[in-house]
């Protein structure tokens, strides 16, 4: 019998359950998707969820969902007034010219272009000789002041700064390398905090902060190439 995934859950109260979503796993289910959030937490709690705001399938990290129709409404608004703010980390190929920074590149999403804006802290740089090459990666803080569809993989991507294991905005070539080399399959991208404003604190019985730790494969990744975190 097929064991089913459990979705680890950071935080509860009687509004909101935040998890740690897997890599690999689509948000919400529709056609083409066998497996997600929505309905695998459904049949963990053994009640409705409701989604307020999205991940990639393939980017792991806290997702906010509400309990109750009530709740999805007024995290929703909060979300999009910007009341909680989502930090993301990424293992980028290439060096950043600057240690922080703005990238406002506009994003186009089926023939359009949206403004967008994402800012940039780099935690740590490397170079690696491996295999008879020069490689270079990066490990950068980003939180977003939009939230446009794959915005921060396509931004890294137009910095020469791929996320590593991005097979859809990343250096193929490269990514062959880096599966064959350092075992680098997924995605190494991950929303690892929620930062949430005084008046959520306040109204909603949040702590003013919610972390969660890197997936194991990103963890396995940073220690391979002698990254602390």
């Amino acid at each position: 019998m097929e064991t089913q995934m459990k979705i680890p859950v950071i935080f509860e109260n009687d509004d909101i359950c935040v998890i740690n979503k897997p890599s690999g796993l689509a948000v919400q289910g529709g056609s083409g998707v066998s497996t997600s959030v929505d309905t695998l937490l459904a049949e963990q709690r053994g009640a409705k969820v409701y989604l307020v705001h999205r991940l990639d399938k393939d980017t792991a990290g806290l997702l906010i969902t509400a309990k109750n129709p009530a709740a999805a409404a007024v995290w929703t608004k909060r979300i999009s007034s910007h009341l909680v703010t989502k930090r993301y980390c990424a293992l980028c190929t290439g060096m950043f010219a600057s240690q922080k920074g703005r990238i406002d590149d506009p994003v186009v999403h089926k023939g359009n272009a949206k403004d967008a804006e994402t800012f940039f802290r780099v935690r740590r740089q490397a170079d690696i000789e491996e295999g008879g090459m020069r490689l270079y990666f990066s490990l950068v803080d980003l939180t977003l002041g939009t939230g446009r569809m794959h915005q921060i993989r396509i931004h890294l991507a137009g910095q020469k700064t791929p996320i590593a294991g991005d097979d859809k905005y990343g250096d193929f070539k490269l990514n062959r390398f880096l599966r064959k080399t350092f075992g680098i399959k997924k995605l190494h991208l991950a929303a690892i905090r929620l930062d949430f404003s005084e008046q959520c604190v306040n109204e909603a019985d949040v702590p003013p902060y919610l972390e969660a730790p890197f997936p194991g494969f990103m963890s396995e990744t940073l220690a391979r190439l002698g990254f602390g975190t």
